[in-house]
């Protein structure tokens, strides 16, 4: 994980039923005595993830309809730590914090998660854009539920789901960056298959009638889309082109690493140059691809533009 990553440790879970009393009947002990959840149940997944954004980041009502995705909150901490080191680059090596860092986060989904943790950790303010307008009433929820949230987290619906950025982002405005979990699987059949696949290495067998939904959640448009990840983000990229000057940098995690060399090339075609930043949480391995339309000239005026001028 990265280093200021707030999850470094186990999870204590005496003092996370502490914080949060709800979720001590979903706490069971492992075989080697260890305090845990059940991490094929959705309800505990869910539990677990709400104790940790009111222990770790003190945001309450952290609630949301059942079925929505709900976000392994470690490597979702991992993006924006890797985005604020990306921040840092252009920036003498110091993270700029602050709300006059403004990000777009694109499907914020019904969590909220990457605003509330990037507003958390390093006080950036958001608009985060949805689809759904269900997740985004739940997001909005959310906000309203901590005092102070409002004036630096914003929600706004996308109405044209063939769209992206046109129609969320408006005329003149500008983002330092933006973030995106794209959909990964292609159809709704493969995003079912991959269900069984993590259902099967938590151990627990291949048959549809002894697994639950999958156990961080997720409707239709949160799993998959036509063409999958690989068609999203060219999407992105192409629409990014249109937008140039409304981002310093955009960005989307990518979960295939086949996807960087076609993504890298239609990026280095429309003019950008990008970077991809590695990350690790555990076993496994994931990666955010960053594309900038500025030069480093570009980028130092910008800078000194919207971050020295406001003391980020």
């Amino acid at each position: 994980m990265h280093p200021r990553n707030r999850h470094q440790d186990r999870y204590d879970f005496t003092q996370l039923t502490r914080e949060l009393p709800a979720l001590k009947p979903f706490v069971v002990r492992t075989p080697d005595g260890q305090a845990s959840i059940d991490f094929g149940d959705p309800n505990s997944v869910r539990m677990l993830n709400r104790a940790l954004m009111q222990s770790q980041y003190g945001i309450a009502g952290w609630q949301f309809p059942a079925g929505y995705l709900c976000p392994p909150i470690p490597g979702r901490a991992d993006y924006l730590h890797g985005l604020a080191d990306l921040l840092a680059q252009d920036n003498g090596g110091t993270i700029p914090r602050g709300r006059a860092i403004r990000a777009l986060d694109i499907g914020t989904g019904a969590s909220c998660i990457y605003p509330l943790l990037g507003h958390v950790d390093y006080g950036w303010s958001f608009v985060g854009t949805e689809i759904d307008s269900a997740a985004l009433a739940s997001a909005a929820a959310i906000v309203s539920s901590n005092p102070g949230l409002d004036v630096a987290l914003e929600l706004r619906l996308q109405n044209d789901p063939g769209l992206i950025l046109k129609g969320v982002v408006q005329a003149g405005e500008r983002f330092d960056l933006t973030l995106c979990n794209p959909p990964f699987h292609a159809s709704a059949a493969e995003a079912a298959q991959g269900s069984a696949r993590k259902w099967q290495n938590l151990g627990r067998g291949s048959s549809a009638k002894s697994r639950p939904a999958r156990n961080f959640g997720g409707h239709a448009h949160e799993l998959w889309c036509r063409g999958g990840e690989l068609a999203f983000v060219r999407r992105l990229i192409s629409e990014s082109a249109e937008l140039a000057a409304s981002a310093c940098w955009f960005t989307s995690l990518i979960a295939n690493g086949a996807h960087l060399a076609p993504l890298k090339q239609q990026i280095h075609k429309a003019g950008a140059h990008s970077q991809s930043i590695a990350m690790t949480q555990g076993q496994k391995q994931s990666r955010f691809l960053a594309w900038s339309f500025l030069d480093a000239g570009q980028r130092q005026a910008w800078r000194v533009e919207r971050w020295s001028a406001a003391g980020a």
